[in-house]
């Protein structure tokens, strides 16, 4: 029997980033199973208060834009009481929470109990948020730790995009149930790889012979791009130089752009086929985070063939197994990147051979697909 979700993300299209992608494909997939979808989410783009986006209805409270606009939360004006009004009056058969942290996230669960309908929490990350400062980071902290407290009392089921976020979410007491993993939609990529029509090699005059290093997501310390830049300028020096594609934006796209050279060359935010023709065109993929759920970039970089780099910090390393599908370090120290690029770089077969690994892995594990078989058996329930 079909069903009614409500999926609460604080952040939603076009929005970017991992949680909006990983609510909007999760969507697209309910609703081409038949079942129906509304989203509810914050406004921190400026978008109309309601719309339908491919099938989905979408909901946004307005809000104020805290923490860049990574933390939103919401304003109580007219336009919060009429999609409070809406929901009032529609019945859903559960409410999905993606994620844990906001103040959205305990508004879905007090809707959830009011409306009498099971809510699930969805954990995407594996640390605290970190603005660098660490005053303000213990007071997050300790934010977190006492809103976390009212959820629990609120919201009973709760499951991770990965294992490591199951993990985190024992830092706060939390026994969750399963994993609803973090996935992309490999036939759509297919399509693309096969109708690439950008040639970033050709554009940037890189020869066939030349490797590639690529970064894709949000420019953010968090995801050790300044460790990565610095590895590759060391290495640069003393071997046969390699090239570093960067594509995104966020808050350290000056620094980013700073270091702008011939073989360091950021791209500003892409197309999401352009993001997927330049990791087709790239050797080796590099996610060197210190925090991370389960990386929608490092998936689509698998999918694309390229052989991945990352930290134990996150739910990648249950994309790279082991050494024969990619290398995990330890931390995402410069010494740490610089020796995993050297060891990738010298060596063709061991680059083959982690490409193949890791993309059948995604292929059997990480999709659309299994990710929704997985929720709506959890609707059974």
């Amino acid at each position: 029997m079909n069903k009614k979700y409500c999926i609460f993300a604080a952040q939603f299209l076009p929005h970017m980033g991992g949680i909006e992608n990983y609510t909007y494909n999760i969507s697209k997939e309910l609703i081409k199973r038949g079942n129906e979808v509304a989203i509810v989410t914050n406004n921190t783009t400026g978008s109309p208060l309601r719309e339908e986006l491919d099938g989905i209805k979408v909901l946004r409270f307005p809000c104020y834009n805290l923490i860049n606009g990574r933390f939103p939360v919401m304003k109580l004006n007219k336009d919060f009481w009429k999609i409070h009004r809406y929901l009032k009056n529609h019945d859903y058969d559960i409410v999905v929470i993606n994620a844990r942290f906001y103040l959205h996230s305990i508004y879905a669960a007090l809707y959830a109990k009011k409306k009498h309908i099971k809510s699930i929490c969805i954990e995407h990350g594996t640390s605290h948020l970190s603005v660098h400062n660490k005053v303000l980071d213990f007071v997050g902290g300790v934010y977190e730790h006492f809103h976390t407290g009212i959820l629990k009392k609120i919201c009973k089921h709760y499951y991770g995009v990965s294992e490591a976020c199951r993990e985190w979410s024992a830092h706060f007491g939390i026994q969750s149930e399963g994993v609803l993993y973090n996935a992309v939609d490999l036939n759509k990529i297919e399509r693309l790889k096969e109708n690439c029509n950008r040639d970033f090699r050709r554009e940037f005059l890189i020869k066939e012979d030349d490797q590639v290093i690529v970064f894709t997501g949000r420019l953010l310390k968090e995801k050790g791009i300044y460790e990565l830049i610095e590895a590759v300028e060391q290495f640069n020096k003393t071997h046969k130089p390699v090239y570093l594609m960067i594509a995104g934006e966020g808050e350290e796209k000056e620094y980013v752009e700073s270091h702008k050279s011939e073989y360091i060359i950021p791209l500003g935010r892409l197309q999401f086929q352009d993001v997927i023709a330049l990791l087709e065109q790239s050797d080796i993929f590099c996610l060197p985070s210190v925090s991370e759920g389960l990386s929608t970039s490092a998936l689509e970089a698998a999918a694309c063939k390229c052989y991945v780099i990352t930290t134990e910090r996150g739910g990648t390393k249950e994309l790279v197994i082991d050494e024969d599908h990619g290398i995990v370090m330890r931390d995402n120290s410069v010494n740490n990147i610089y020796k995993a690029i050297e060891k990738v770089t010298s060596d063709e077969e061991l680059r083959k051979k982690g490409q193949d690994l890791c993309y059948n892995r995604l292929k059997n594990k990480f999709t659309w697909e299994h990710t929704t078989d997985n929720l709506e058996r959890i609707i059974k329930k």
